[in-house]
């Protein structure tokens, strides 16, 4: 989509192979003429995140639709009763064009689901004025800002008494050429709100003190030298990994479960979950319950910890002010976290619940390959990668009733993948 263009329905473009949730063929016109009257929810951005949040309200006759300007899965779902592009978050516009959207398609108290950081970002900061056509799921900047920084969330755990990784936060190159961390270590940016090498990147690995000058050069290109964090590299890979998965009002947790991630791609930095098992831990729900209270936090939330096993410390790693991959994994646990924040959206009265262990999440394409490059480096045996895919499993994108959806993972992923490589305009 071109650089200053309108918001466009792709819904017509999505009919031909994708039909909708109804069998009746005139009933997205009809969900347009009656959205005033029946509230649905906008989804905004994201990928398979906003995938299970589609489908979960979906599946209730909830009308959904869906608004991207990046990964399009969501749209080949049955349940997008109707998809649009739009120029994205990020922008001083993004308000306008999504106030003007609600009201000219008559979305007044529709729900509103951000996909992702940029999306929640853009949602918080324009709180008020958005909350006077949609109901918001997403709390104040005052809130996300803890979210969004990864300084401000090291702050608050440090208040708190959570363990975090150690943190250097250097001004210019002479101070990151003083930074006493070990090696190897990790450099982070400290927001993604400008999509870039950097930014996308879950971290960068720091072998030595020449890589970390270097690698603090080409960040500074991307983020300026004050959105760089220099961190010490907690041992272990995805299996190190764990997160508490949440509905919260004003900080206390309505809908929740803790996870672990089993196996990640890419293995050492995972970018994303592959395999996500749901288990109980009570330590680690207790200091993030801790966390969320500090922050006083309403809305769906992950916090993702690292078990640091030289000191026997859960540190907090990310929070996540918005829906996150795996985030279908809790229907299936018995806490259907999208149902339960469109609930408190209507001023429904929820009842505490808690995810059961035992079950998991796959993103199938990405795990064989997580799990190859695991048994080539003689951390994972087939017999026990077999094992694994025995328990009850959620899947990112394929589902019975909603089948596309896992039809185009592959190809999208292939083709964003190429887009990466080789991106456009590089030289042949």
């Amino acid at each position: 989509m071109e650089s200053g263009s309108t918001i466009i329905d792709t819904a017509s473009i999505i009919d031909a192979a994708n039909p909708p949730a109804v069998a009746a063929g005139s009933e997205r016109g009809k969900d347009r003429r009656r959205a005033s009257g029946m509230p649905g929810a906008l989804v905004i951005g994201g990928a398979h995140g906003s995938l299970g949040v589609v489908r979960s309200l979906g599946r209730r006759s909830i009308p959904v639709w869906f608004l991207t300007h990046d990964h399009p899965i969501t749209r080949y779902s049955r349940y997008a009763r109707s998809s649009f592009e739009w120029r994205g978050p990020g922008r001083e516009e993004s308000a306008d064009d999504l106030i003007s959207f609600g009201r000219k398609h008559h979305l007044e108290g529709w729900v509103l689901f951000p996909g992702g950081d940029a999306e929640a970002n853009c949602i918080s900061q324009n709180h008020d004025r958005l909350s006077e056509v949609f109901r918001v799921t997403t709390p104040p900047w005052e809130t996300v800002q803890w979210a969004a920084d990864k300084r401000l969330t090291y702050e608050c755990a440090a208040r708190v008494g959570i363990g975090y990784p150690m943190s250097y936060y250097p001004a210019d190159r002479d101070a990151a050429a003083e930074v006493p961390c070990r090696f190897p270590a990790v450099m982070k940016p400290a927001n993604r709100e400008k999509p870039n090498p950097f930014t996308l990147a879950k971290a960068w690995r720091i072998e030595d003190r020449e890589a970390l000058l270097r690698r603090y050069d080409e960040a500074a290109g991307y983020v300026g030298n004050e959105g760089i964090i220099v961190q010490e590299m907690i041992p272990g890979n995805g299996m190190a990994q764990f997160s508490f998965a949440a509905v919260c009002d004003c900080g206390v947790p309505v809908a929740s479960l803790v996870a672990k991630r089993a196996r990640q791609y890419p293995i050492d930095f995972g970018f994303t979950s592959t395999f996500v098992t749901s288990i109980e831990q009570p330590e680690l729900e207790d200091i993030a319950c801790r966390f969320l209270r500090a922050v006083g936090y309403t809305g769906m939330v992950e916090l993702e910890f690292k078990y640091d096993a030289r000191d026997g410390v859960f540190k907090i790693l990310d929070f996540n002010a918005r829906t996150w991959t795996w985030q279908a994994l809790g229907s299936l646990a018995g806490v259907d976290f999208t149902h339960v924040m469109w609930r408190m959206a209507m001023g429904e009265k929820v009842e505490r619940m808690r995810g059961r262990a035992g079950v998991s999440w796959v993103h199938f394409s990405r795990d064989l390959v997580a799990a190859w490059q695991e048994m080539r480096a003689g951390s994972l045996s087939l017999a026990d990668y077999l094992k694994s895919l025995r328990t009850p499993l959620e899947f990112a994108a394929f589902a019975k009733d909603d089948p596309l959806p896992g039809i185009m993972d592959l190809p999208l992923m292939v083709k964003r993948t190429m887009r990466r490589w080789f991106p456009v305009g590089a030289a042949s």
